[in-house]
């Protein structure tokens, strides 16, 4: 029996290392000039920190570009001006990216964000983009019916732009009016999403339902430097939709 586990480990450890050495070079490449220690990616994928001095190695033999600085404060890097070869992804992070995507159509820029997962899945090699396919079919997505196509991209631009953005809006109580605000942050509670800004009419910030926009176009206005700080704390279970940080 322990012949047969043994036996199974080392079957399925290339493929656990594969997308270890995937993860690794992301890291990496992240981390720019600063590098990253060897106690620090050992601690990040659960594993020693010789089998991250392997991996390393591994990734030097393959022609990355990567730097080596032993001490304290050393740690490993890529080489300035070099570049890691892109990562595939394995069938199933292909899928991920794919089914979160067509869940949260109502998402800021999730058009984009459609396609740019598309642009990632088209240069999969062959293989793993079948593999992908065949796995995507097993997801089944029933998205919520999105706003106006028009009114998102007026919001979404003057967020990106940070310029004032003016809206017909109904409240929940039915109250209709027309508003300048600059937007500060997108906000999603309870599978809803919110537009946060600083309303000009009333000199506040105020929360916004997206799907209660009836018009929005963008001003020429730029904003005046309200910050998210001024929102107030966030609750514990919110997080911002960032890159993990290395």
């Amino acid at each position: 029996m322990c012949h047969y586990f043994c036996h199974e480990i080392s079957r399925v450890e290339p493929v656990k290392r594969a997308e270890r050495l995937h993860a690794l070079s992301e890291m990496l490449r992240r981390s720019g000039a600063r590098g990253c220690t060897a106690e620090k990616l050992a601690a990040e994928f659960g594993v020693s920190v010789r089998t991250v001095k392997r991996d390393v190695a591994a990734l030097e033999g393959s022609g990355a570009p990567i730097w080596s600085r032993p001490g304290p404060g050393g740690g490993y890097g890529v080489v300035a001006g070099g570049s890691l070869p892109p990562v595939s992804l394995s069938p199933a992070q292909a899928v991920a990216l794919l089914a979160a995507v067509a869940a949260a159509s109502e998402a800021p820029y999730a058009d984009l964000a459609s396609a740019g997962v598309r642009k990632i899945v088209d240069v999969l090699d062959p293989r793993t983009r079948t593999r992908a396919e065949e796995l995507a079919r097993r997801v089944w997505v029933n998205a919520t019916p999105s706003s106006s196509r028009a009114i998102r991209s007026a919001v979404e631009e003057a967020m990106a732009d940070q310029r004032v953005v003016r809206i017909r809006y109904t409240s929940g109580r039915g109250a209709t009016t027309t508003r300048d605000v600059e937007p500060m942050m997108f906000a999603s509670t309870n599978g809803i999403w919110h537009l946060v800004g600083w309303c000009r009419l009333r000199g506040a910030v105020r929360w916004f339902t997206v799907n209660r926009i009836e018009r929005a176009s963008v001003t020429t206005t730029p904003c005046e430097g309200h910050t998210i700080d001024e929102v107030g704390t966030p609750p514990p279970n919110a997080r911002p939709a960032a890159v993990h940080g290395v």
